[in-house]
């Protein structure tokens, strides 16, 4: 009796570590992050087509980290809501907040950048070009959906404007989340996609369990 209940506890527990899901920190993600499935339609529903230029473009034309009432601007909002604790309202003055992108810890909110998920360069290279600036700041401000995220300055940095053909996430199992919060930007905003982003979207959707 004892070695058939001890052999099913192992076999259990061998099940759950294959399908693991990365839960270290899901407190650090924003909210409106697609299943697999639903993140796999959009991405083969998006425009493949080569990108535009950067002519005429500044982040100006993004105005960004608008009021939200309170007292509280966009950046203070994202840390209130990715933080596993925080000291003070607006501005936030301390706290505890795990970088999704590169598995580091802060508590200090001056370490700390908001990412557009989709980089206000690409969107102006992937149609945002053509709106109005009332939309480009709703974009820059996109509360909505898994736009904005607080991480480490340094991880923000490196990405810089790049799309994930040429970066992604460092920390290992970061890279499905951040597919699917990449591609429900560029669904949600209707923006299109070069073929070489598309390619490296699916190979990071493709490690996805959830």
């Amino acid at each position: 009796m004892f070695k058939a209940i001890k052999s099913i506890v192992i076999t259990t527990l061998v099940c759950l570590t294959a399908f693991q899901f990365d839960t270290t920190s899901v407190s650090a993600l924003p909210s409106g992050i697609s299943s697999k499935a639903t993140a796999q339609s959009q991405l083969d529903a998006l425009t493949v087509k080569t990108e535009g230029s950067m002519t005429g473009y500044s982040r100006d034309l993004f105005p960004h980290w608008s009021s939200q009432g309170s007292g509280c601007d966009t950046r203070q909002v994202v840390l209130k809501r990715d933080a596993d604790s925080y000291v003070g309202s607006c501005p936030v003055t301390s706290g505890s907040w795990y970088s999704y992108y590169d598995g580091l810890t802060f508590t200090n909110p001056s370490d700390l950048d908001i990412d557009h998920v989709v980089p206000l360069a690409e969107a102006w290279r992937s149609g945002a070009s053509s709106w109005t600036t009332t939309t480009r700041q709703a974009f820059a401000n996109d509360l909505t959906g898994p736009q904005l995220i607080a991480v480490s300055a340094s991880s923000n940095r490196s990405k810089g404007d790049q799309d994930p053909s040429t970066w992604k996430p460092t920390r290992a199992g970061a890279s499905c989340a951040y597919s699917k919060m990449w591609i429900n930007t560029k669904s949600r905003w209707n923006l299109s996609l070069q073929s070489s982003e598309k390619t490296a979207l699916q190979t990071m959707l493709n490690t996805c369990t959830y």
